[in-house]
């Protein structure tokens, strides 16, 4: 069993969703199980169907949950430092065709969107970055052709 590793933000968020769908889902999804069965003849009832197949959901998604809590190595950010990139860090980058800047931080995969900063350590961009230290170039392989950034800053928070 590998480790997953993530923030201790992105485990509380994982949590969260465990505790949501155990406690508040799964009984109104019971409800509503229990009220279509009241409904009569199970093979034509729509809403038993759907109920059922919400249940399915919710639990395979516990069952996920769970699985990627009991393998979470949490790193705590905050005791981390240095001028090279690891996880955890956050990375400003500047486009070094537009000299648009961005800072990305490096998380774990069940924590990453790109739109809120955070991005998978698995991911291409956080795969090149890895290792490297504030004034280098890399180039990354994106949808539309090579990108290349150099490394501005590396900060802990």
């Amino acid at each position: 069993m590998d480790k997953i590793p993530m923030t201790p933000a992105g485990h509380a968020a994982l949590e969260a969703e465990l505790r949501e769908r155990q406690q508040i889902e799964r009984p109104r999804i019971i409800a509503a199980i229990s009220e279509a069965r009241s409904h009569g003849d199970l093979s034509e009832n729509a809403e038993y169907h759907a109920a059922k197949e919400a249940q399915g959901h919710n639990e395979g998604r516990v069952a996920e949950l769970e699985d990627i809590l009991s393998r979470a190595e949490v790193i705590d950010v905050s005791k981390l430092s240095g001028d090279t990139v690891k996880f955890g860090a956050h990375v400003t980058l500047i486009d070094e065709d537009t000299e648009e800047e961005k800072t990305y931080q490096i998380v774990g995969e069940s924590e990453a969107d790109v739109r809120s900063g955070k991005i998978s350590i698995g991911s291409p961009l956080a795969r090149a970055l890895v290792g490297k230290k504030i004034g280098v170039s890399v180039e990354v392989n994106t949808p539309k052709g090579p990108k290349a950034y150099e490394i501005a800053n590396v900060a802990w928070r």
